[in-house]
Protein backbone atom coordinates (compact mmCIF):
# COMPACT_ATOMS: atom_id res chain seq x y z
CA UNK A 1 0.00 0.00 0.00
CA UNK A 2 1.05 3.47 -0.78
CA UNK A 3 0.71 6.60 1.28
CA UNK A 4 -2.86 7.67 0.37
CA UNK A 5 -4.43 11.51 0.46
CA UNK A 6 -7.64 11.89 2.83
CA UNK A 7 -9.39 11.51 -0.77
CA UNK A 8 -8.51 8.14 -1.52
CA UNK A 9 -8.91 6.96 2.21
CA UNK A 10 -11.08 4.40 2.74
CA UNK A 11 -11.06 2.67 6.44
CA UNK A 12 -14.06 0.05 7.42
CA UNK A 13 -17.04 1.25 9.47
CA UNK A 14 -16.39 1.26 12.89
CA UNK A 15 -12.70 1.77 12.93
CA UNK A 16 -10.78 4.88 14.30
CA UNK A 17 -7.91 6.70 13.07
CA UNK A 18 -4.78 7.35 14.86
CA UNK A 19 -3.09 10.83 14.66
CA UNK A 20 0.56 10.95 14.90
CA UNK A 21 2.31 13.97 15.75
CA UNK A 22 6.12 12.77 15.46
CA UNK A 23 8.98 14.88 16.96
CA UNK A 24 12.52 13.90 17.41
CA UNK A 25 12.34 12.27 21.01
CA UNK A 26 8.24 11.41 21.29
CA UNK A 27 5.76 10.86 19.32
CA UNK A 28 2.18 12.44 20.46
CA UNK A 29 -0.87 10.18 19.61
CA UNK A 30 -4.61 10.80 19.33
CA UNK A 31 -7.27 8.17 18.92
CA UNK A 32 -10.36 9.39 16.84
CA UNK A 33 -14.23 7.64 17.25
CA UNK A 34 -15.78 5.20 15.51
CA UNK A 35 -18.03 7.91 13.45
CA UNK A 36 -14.76 9.72 12.47
CA UNK A 37 -15.68 13.02 14.31
CA UNK A 38 -14.30 13.53 17.53
CA UNK A 39 -10.13 13.81 18.01
CA UNK A 40 -8.83 12.92 21.49
CA UNK A 41 -5.76 12.92 22.82
CA UNK A 42 -3.93 9.72 24.35
CA UNK A 43 -0.71 9.12 25.09
CA UNK A 44 2.95 10.59 24.26
CA UNK A 45 5.46 7.38 23.45
CA UNK A 46 9.12 7.69 24.01
CA UNK A 47 10.36 7.47 20.23
CA UNK A 48 13.13 5.38 19.06
CA UNK A 49 14.18 3.30 16.09
CA UNK A 50 11.37 2.64 13.16
CA UNK A 51 10.71 -0.79 14.50
CA UNK A 52 10.64 -0.48 17.92
CA UNK A 53 8.09 2.40 17.07
CA UNK A 54 6.02 0.78 14.38
CA UNK A 55 5.74 -2.23 17.00
CA UNK A 56 4.47 -0.37 19.83
CA UNK A 57 1.75 1.74 17.38
CA UNK A 58 0.68 -1.96 16.59
CA UNK A 59 -0.47 -3.20 19.96
CA UNK A 60 -2.34 0.38 20.17
CA UNK A 61 -3.29 -0.07 16.95
CA UNK A 62 -4.70 -3.63 17.77
CA UNK A 63 -5.92 -2.56 21.21
CA UNK A 64 -8.05 0.38 19.80
CA UNK A 65 -9.57 -0.98 16.26
CA UNK A 66 -7.69 1.58 14.39
CA UNK A 67 -7.88 0.90 10.89
CA UNK A 68 -5.19 3.66 9.35
CA UNK A 69 -2.86 6.65 10.60
CA UNK A 70 -2.60 10.32 9.85
CA UNK A 71 0.71 11.62 10.72
CA UNK A 72 1.05 15.02 10.88
CA UNK A 73 3.28 16.72 7.97
CA UNK A 74 5.52 19.53 9.35
CA UNK A 75 5.96 21.43 6.74
CA UNK A 76 7.77 24.94 6.29
CA UNK A 77 5.78 28.14 6.43
CA UNK A 78 6.11 28.36 2.28
CA UNK A 79 4.94 24.91 1.63
CA UNK A 80 8.27 23.35 1.04
CA UNK A 81 9.73 20.41 2.76
CA UNK A 82 12.13 20.83 5.55
CA UNK A 83 14.37 18.33 7.81
CA UNK A 84 11.10 17.40 9.97
CA UNK A 85 8.98 16.65 6.82
CA UNK A 86 11.39 14.57 5.30
CA UNK A 87 11.36 12.66 8.54
CA UNK A 88 7.85 12.36 8.34
CA UNK A 89 7.47 11.42 5.10
CA UNK A 90 10.63 8.44 5.38
CA UNK A 91 8.24 7.35 8.68
CA UNK A 92 5.20 6.96 6.13
CA UNK A 93 7.65 5.15 3.78
CA UNK A 94 8.70 2.88 6.41
CA UNK A 95 5.00 2.49 7.48
CA UNK A 96 3.98 1.32 4.11
CA UNK A 97 6.31 -1.65 3.90
CA UNK A 98 5.84 -2.51 7.82
CA UNK A 99 1.80 -2.75 7.63
CA UNK A 100 -1.29 -3.10 5.57
CA UNK A 101 -3.26 0.16 7.17
CA UNK A 102 -3.20 3.11 5.13
CA UNK A 103 -1.41 6.07 6.27
CA UNK A 104 -1.77 9.80 5.03
CA UNK A 105 -0.31 13.22 6.07
CA UNK A 106 -1.97 16.02 6.91
CA UNK A 107 -0.37 19.58 7.00
CA UNK A 108 0.56 20.39 10.71
CA UNK A 109 1.84 23.73 10.07
CA UNK A 110 1.61 25.83 13.35
CA UNK A 111 -0.33 22.93 15.46
CA UNK A 112 2.09 22.90 18.22
CA UNK A 113 2.12 26.84 18.73
CA UNK A 114 -2.06 26.69 18.19
CA UNK A 115 -1.65 24.19 21.01
CA UNK A 116 0.95 25.71 22.94
CA UNK A 117 -1.21 28.60 23.20
CA UNK A 118 -4.34 27.19 24.17
CA UNK A 119 -2.52 26.11 27.21
CA UNK A 120 -0.95 29.22 28.19
CA UNK A 121 -4.16 30.73 27.57
CA UNK A 122 -5.58 28.04 30.25
CA UNK A 123 -2.77 29.11 32.39
CA UNK A 124 -0.69 25.28 32.09
CA UNK A 125 2.62 25.31 33.63
CA UNK A 126 5.45 24.88 31.75
CA UNK A 127 6.14 21.23 33.44
CA UNK A 128 2.09 20.25 32.27
CA UNK A 129 2.65 21.67 28.60
CA UNK A 130 5.64 19.89 28.21
CA UNK A 131 3.83 17.04 29.33
CA UNK A 132 0.82 17.55 27.26
CA UNK A 133 1.51 19.23 24.18
CA UNK A 134 2.20 15.98 22.14
CA UNK A 135 -0.52 14.34 22.32
CA UNK A 136 -2.43 17.55 22.41
CA UNK A 137 -0.63 18.25 18.95
CA UNK A 138 -1.53 15.19 17.59
CA UNK A 139 -5.54 16.09 18.69
CA UNK A 140 -5.41 19.07 16.50
CA UNK A 141 -3.56 17.49 13.65
CA UNK A 142 -6.11 14.27 13.49
CA UNK A 143 -9.30 16.75 14.06
CA UNK A 144 -8.22 18.58 11.31
CA UNK A 145 -7.80 15.31 9.13
CA UNK A 146 -11.73 14.74 10.51
CA UNK A 147 -12.91 18.02 9.94
CA UNK A 148 -11.66 17.65 5.95
CA UNK A 149 -12.60 14.13 5.62
CA UNK A 150 -16.64 15.42 6.86
CA UNK A 151 -16.20 18.10 4.01
CA UNK A 152 -15.66 15.94 1.43
CA UNK A 153 -18.45 13.32 2.20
Amino acid sequence: MAVLTLEELKIAPGLRLLGLDLGEKTIGLALSDTSLTIATPMQTLKRGKFKADAAQLDIIMSAQGVGGLVVGLPLNMDGSDGPSAQSARAFGRNWVNHSPLPVVFQDERLSTSAVTRTLLEADASRRRRDDVVDKMAAGYILQGALDRLRHLR
